[in-house]
């Protein structure tokens, strides 16, 4: 039995400990070193600080530091939380207002920190490994203990802290393994900021395939034809990315003119809608890989449902959410709070099972709102994530999402879903990537999109046959770029922002 990630760590120093583990541009560690490293500084914060359970504060670069730097937290028995230090300085310090964590590591080479730190590098030069002490810690923790936090926004403007336990992860990798099955040393690339639920997979899918992440540098995703050279020249398998990262590789027609990645195996994609059209220039080029359309917010630890694909989709088809992970509830429920059952008919959509994080850090009121009984249930204690998110069964009974609750608007008399509109202007050959907002004062929705040239008439023609008059956008704003949040998902709030404070 697993009740510690550690296992799967410890699993892989004994049967590979010369084999690379983790690598970035700089540097590499074999497993060996990987967890001598991890125990170095378990046994410092053990030493220094004596508690279990509390939050260590991590702040991260795109680097193996910082992974083993986690690693190194939950061997003192706590949980680290990443922390980017290009945020700006008051989410940094909300943050650690929220946490008041014990000890703030530095896995970086920066100096000038807005708070103290420790720097990881100074612990390991002196660091030593206490195995008693470390042996000690493992004899108290359980696998509801707290592994991790990851902040998200807040819709009052503090951020929250999602903590996810040991048993979530644990049954997340090997949900993963039984569906998808990693090769043994399996090599994957990871794109997603440590600070980003997405980067959680590769950390621990590695782990539990002996598999070495492969950190990419992230100018590499501003000159695609280099990022390809990368992935190849790092023999790449496996590319859990966020949706924007391989729209980027799609926009710019990069398998044009480089054809490569022999050893890519699987891709798997999330955070956001992927166009159709992304999707089936990926497959053109690479028809043996396996692709992998997944779902699920952080809070439910990454993702509650997969899909797999084996047809070609049109472009303005929706791609499946798919159905649970194994040990994993997921359902839709009316605004009566009641379960739907029927096709096509939709909800919100709500997961139970135990990938259900502890709920928000320090934060009871918000873990009480969102995580609620699941109905119809009053003989036992049950409990139910509310994703917020809109969905409905198709013919084979996939879940479909639809969009967000908070996209969900009432226009011109109408109940309008604005990922409906996404799904159709997204289709659109000559528009690389559009969002819609609503101007709730002026009444308006808002189309965003990116495209070389304006082309609203062109738009507003593709449209006229897909969409009813009332659905079509008010106002169209080009951009070359649409701008992405620091998770690497278009930024609607600063498009909204923008929009707003030029047209108040």
């Amino acid at each position: 039995m697993k009740n510690n990630v550690l296992c799967y760590l410890e699993e892989c120093a004994v049967s590979h400990p010369e084999r690379i583990a983790l690598g970035d541009e700089f540097q590499s560690v074999t497993y060996r070193e990987y967890q001598e490293n991890a125990q170095k500084i378990g046994t410092f914060l053990a030493k220094q600080y004596g508690v279990i359970n509390r939050p260590v504060a991590v702040v991260i670069d795109r680097n193996i530091t910082s992974i083993y730097t986690f690693l190194g937290v939950v061997y003192s028995g706590n949980m680290y939380v990443p922390l980017d230090a290009g945020m700006p300085r008051e989410r940094i310090g909300l943050m650690l207002d929220t946490l008041k964590p014990i000890a703030i590591l530095n896995a970086t080479d920066l100096d000038d920190l807005p708070f103290e730190s420790i720097k990881t590098k100074e612990i390991l030069k002196d660091g030593t490994v206490d195995l008693p002490v470390l042996e000690r810690i493992r004899m108290n923790v359980l696998d509801t203990d707290p592994l991790y936090a990851i902040f998200t926004s807040g819709s009052t403007g503090v951020p929250k802290g999602v903590s996810v336990s040991h048993k979530s992860v644990i049954d997340l990798i090997e949900a993963f393994q039984d569906a998808f099955a990693f090769e043994d040393g399996c090599v994957f690339g990871n794109q997603a900021p440590f600070d980003f639920d997405v980067s959680v997979k590769d950390i621990y899918n590695a782990l539990f395939c002996a598999g070495t992440v492969s950190v990419i540098p992230k100018r590499m995703f501003t000159a695609p034809a280099k990022l390809i050279e990368y992935l190849c020249l790092e023999k790449i398998q496996v590319l859990i990315w966020a949706v924007s990262a391989l729209r980027i590789v799609a926009d710019f027609h990069t398998f044009d003119s480089i054809k490569m990645l022999p050893d890519l195996k699987k891709v798997f994609f999330s955070g956001e809608v992927m166009p159709v059209k992304s999707l089936n220039y990926w497959r053109e080029f690479f028809p043996n890989t396996e692709f992998v359309n997944l779902y699920g917010p952080t809070e439910i630890t990454c993702n509650c449902s997969y899909y797999v694909v084996d047809k070609k989709f049109a472009p303005d088809e929706k791609i499946p959410a798919g159905k649970p992970f194994i040990n994993t509830r997921m359902f839709l429920l009316n605004e009566k709070n009641e379960i739907i059952t029927d096709k096509n008919t939709i909800g919100e959509i709500c997961v139970a099972g135990s990938c259900l994080s502890l709920g928000y850090w320090n934060n009871k009121e918000k873990t009480e709102e969102c995580f609620v009984p699941v109905p119809g249930i009053s003989e036992y204690p049950s409990r139910m994530y509310k994703t917020g998110d809109l969905g409905f069964y198709d013919e084979e009974m996939n879940f479909v999402f639809v969009s967000r609750k908070d996209y969900q608007i009432k226009h011109m008399g109408h109940r309008i879903e604005l990922g409906e509109i996404e799904v159709s202007l997204n289709a659109i050959s000559f528009i690389g990537a559009a969002v819609c907002i609503y101007d709730d004062i002026k009444e308006k929705i808002v189309c965003f999109y990116q495209a070389e040239e304006d082309c609203k008439k062109e738009i507003v023609k593709e449209l006229s046959g897909k969409l009813p008059k009332y659905m079509w956008p008010n106002v169209y704003e080009r951009r070359e770029v649409l701008p992405l949040n620091k998770n690497g998902k278009i930024d609607r709030v600063k498009l909204k922002k923008d929009w707003c404070e030029g047209n108040g």
